[in-house]
């Protein structure tokens, strides 16, 4: 007969082995408190859209795999600081892929452990079952690393640990196998609000609710026209936001370099705005593929680097921005390139300014949205009025 507490203790010994840095085992019953929780976030409208829709789904693991008597669930530190800061100048502005984003897309490295782990206890217990999940699974990362006692669920919706901060990618197995569970972590965030108060939109609600349309987190990942009373906050990032990472007190002392694969190429993580815009769909895929950050695609991206330059107002950009307002078939893009080069304006050199007007006459006989049209058509109008 199977000693289930000598396995446990012989697993988490193996999970050390091979490079994960926290094991928590839980009980496969239904999340009760989260559904609730879901449910109230459904009603309220606070659903990013990018999660499972189905509640019961997310809270009922037997519905996931029959049979399921037990969850595993491991974390990986990732590193806060690189190791080298890149100049971000006038004339050569960087853009900023959240620390989540760093190195080998997280996914990949954690199903890799994860497998690893499955395939252990296949041979510990021949006919054993498992399902692994990272991130894009119907379960709640985050509420089965509590349960499982790995950390707790701050007020920045993010999983705190003792040892790492939030700094942590998790994942999780379903198994057959009747582990003995761990006792659920402890809320540590006590009365503390620094995340709440500091979010740059407001997106975080007390009580630990998330307002996923106000975070910048998804809004650097939607596909569409940002909302114009976003565009200031988000500055200059590119994919995500640290932001209620950054504040936390518990990340203050972390800086976990444990694992090669997730430290940042500075190029990649910072990477020069204005090159971004004039990227084709291959070379996007062969530079920023590897990263967790590339998984919407360039156009979000660029998006995001042409609001970064209105941001900077970065008048060196000018000239591509122009470009792309001709040439780029992507309403959203030539859009958000108007809102750029509005910002901009009043600082563009007068003789760059000319030959912008001059191309901006060309533009206005061929342009299809209504909206970039109606840009174009007020600031050549504004234009003649100043020269009279």
């Amino acid at each position: 007969m199977t000693d289930y507490l000598k396995l446990k203790e012989q697993l988490i010994a193996y999970s050390k082995e091979i490079g994960v840095d926290k094991i928590g085992f839980t009980t496969a019953d239904p999340f009760t408190e989260l559904k609730s929780q879901l449910r109230r976030q459904q009603e309220l409208g606070y659903q990013s859209g990018f999660e499972e829709k189905n509640i019961k789904k997310r809270t009922e693991p037997t519905l996931l795999m029959e049979k399921a008597q037990s969850i595993i669930a491991i974390a990986m530190a990732y590193p806060k600081k690189m190791a080298e800061r890149l100049p971000n100048r006038t004339g050569h502005r960087r853009g900023a892929f959240a620390r989540v984003s760093w190195g080998l897309d997280y996914h990949v490295i954690l199903r890799g452990r994860l497998q690893k782990l499955g395939e252990y206890l296949v041979r510990a217990v021949p006919g054993a079952k498992y399902k692994s999940m990272v991130d894009t699974g119907e379960l709640s990362d985050r509420a089965v690393a509590e349960r499982a006692g790995i950390g707790w669920v701050g007020k920045n919706t993010n999983l705190i640990t003792k040892e790492f901060g939030s700094y942590v990618y998790l994942g999780e197995m379903l198994t057959t196998i009747p582990f003995p569970p761990d006792k659920p972590a402890a809320d540590l965030c006590g009365d503390c609000t620094i995340c709440v108060d500091h979010c740059p939109t407001r997106a975080l609600i007390q009580g630990g609710q998330l307002n996923s349309h106000r975070c910048i987190a998804y809004l650097t990942q939607t596909k569409q026209e940002l909302p114009e009373q976003y565009k200031k906050a988000l500055g200059n990032r590119l994919y995500g936001c640290d932001t209620c990472q950054q504040v936390c007190p518990y990340n203050r002392d972390v800086d976990s370099h444990f694992h090669p694969e997730m430290e940042p190429d500075p190029e990649l993580a910072r990477p020069l705005l204005t090159p971004l815009l004039s990227l084709s769909n291959r070379e996007f895929k062969e530079t920023y593929g590897p990263l967790s950050g590339s998984w919407r695609g360039k156009k979000p991206i660029q998006r995001n680097a042409i609001v970064a330059l209105g941001n900077y107002k970065e008048t060196a950009a000018a000239p591509e921005l122009v470009r792309l307002l001709g040439k780029d078939p992507r309403p959203v893009i030539r859009r958000t390139v108007t809102w750029a080069l509005q910002q901009m304006w009043d600082r563009i050199e007068p003789r760059l300014r000319t030959k912008i007007v001059q191309s901006l006459e060309k533009l206005l006989a061929t342009e299809t949205d209504e909206k970039v049209y109606q840009w174009i058509e007020e600031r050549l109008n504004m234009e003649k009025r100043r020269q009279k």
